[in-house]
């Protein structure tokens, strides 16, 4: 079996949007490099330093299912059906679209964070399942879920807005020491969840 990673572009003080949903400069680092690298959408190239094409390219490859909350769903409409990484996306949720002009995509709506990650960890088989920053990460994190939290960090402070762990309660996790990459506006921090 593959891991199941909780991963983000967060700001240093924790945050993966502000309280609009907005990501300010937190994606600025997918456009300020010479190199062109892309995720499963062979439609939007993203442009990052060679440090950042190089950890991007060590572990997108291996990602086979995303799981997704409904409110990134909502925000990107789905990426027009298209999975930002991966081939599957699996959507918690407890009221699945009626009206998405997408019904053949790969995505799968599911109830609840446990039995998501069960599907995508079946559909991905010996590859990665990715778990978005919010509160499904705190939900998987308190449920013993998580093997791997990527945590792409942005020099910025947001001072509010939405947590990358969520409303997370639970109890206190040891991570291993990361590896550590350093691109161009941001620090790829890639932590294995401490087993024992």
């Amino acid at each position: 079996m593959g891991n199941v990673i909780a991963s983000a572009v967060v700001s240093l003080d924790g945050f993966v949007a502000d309280t609009e949903d907005g990501v300010g400069p937190l994606f600025d680092w997918y456009g300020n490099g010479p190199v062109e690298i892309y995720g499963t959408d062979q439609g939007r190239p993203f442009h990052v330093s060679q440090a950042s094409a190089d950890y991007m390219k060590s572990t997108w490859p291996n990602i086979a299912s995303c799981v997704i909350g409904r409110r990134l769903f909502d925000i990107t409409n789905g990426w027009n059906g298209v999975p930002a990484v991966g081939d599957h996306v699996f959507v918690v949720t407890h009221e699945p679209p009626t009206d998405w002009p997408f019904p053949d995509a790969p995505f799968t709506f599911v109830n609840g964070i446990e039995n998501a990650i069960a599907q995508a960890k079946e559909h991905a088989g010996d590859r990665d399942v990715s778990v978005t920053g919010g509160n499904l990460t705190g939900q998987a994190i308190a449920a013993g879920l998580v093997d791997e939290i990527a945590y792409s960090l942005v020099p910025v402070l947001f001072g509010t807005g939405r947590k990358f762990f969520g409303d997370y309660v639970g109890p206190q996790v040891m991570l291993d020491d990361p590896r550590v990459v350093q691109g161009d506006r941001v620090t790829h921090l890639h932590y294995r969840v401490s087993k024992g």
